[in-house]
């Protein structure tokens, strides 16, 4: 049974996970209002990740018993002022998730859920390569400038990134 503490936590991960999701359709829209098609699918490609994340604490949530309860949703930003920006912002993002995640590992660990505890450890290693991803792009654009030629080089090795989804238990 999953104790009313952890289920309200992870009720509130499920709205940040959609809001993630919600976030980055916001900025595969504005990438693709810039014509920058291999942002915008890096993108598309974050936002299935995200959602993914929420149905996976949604069914976890479901499978101890707990209750499922929707909040609502953040309007997310639609305009940036440079492509570099919009991954500042995805990084800065996927900082502050990981806090989120750190914060319920930490509640897991006080209440003495073990199932939860081993549950968010996944989510724990999932928001190490989440940063890493996000901060490897925004490293590549500084180091590439004001370089048009480069930027649109680095479009085109964005757009080769595809959707995996997670492993399910029985298949780790």
């Amino acid at each position: 049974m999953l104790k009313k503490k952890i289920e309200t936590a992870l009720n509130k991960q499920i709205v940040a996970e959609f809001y993630s999701s919600y976030l980055y359709l916001s900025m595969e829209a504005y990438f693709d209002s810039i014509n920058l098609k291999g942002m915008a699918s890096w993108m598309h490609v974050q936002a299935l990740e995200e959602t993914t994340h929420a149905m996976k604490i949604f069914n976890f949530i479901n499978e101890r018993g707990g209750r499922v309860t929707l909040g609502a949703i953040e309007k997310p930003p639609v305009n940036w002022k440079s492509p570099l920006a919009v991954f500042e912002n995805s990084y800065k993002h996927e900082q502050m998730v990981t806090g989120l995640i750190n914060n319920l590992a930490d509640l897991a660990v006080a209440e003495k859920d073990h199932a939860s505890q081993i549950f968010l450890q996944w989510f724990v290693t999932e928001q190490v390569e989440e940063e890493a991803s996000a901060q490897e792009v925004v490293q590549k654009l500084k180091l590439l400038g004001d370089n048009p030629p480069a930027l649109l080089m680095l479009d085109n090795e964005l757009a080769a990134r595809v959707f995996v989804p997670p492993a399910t238990e029985s298949e780790a």
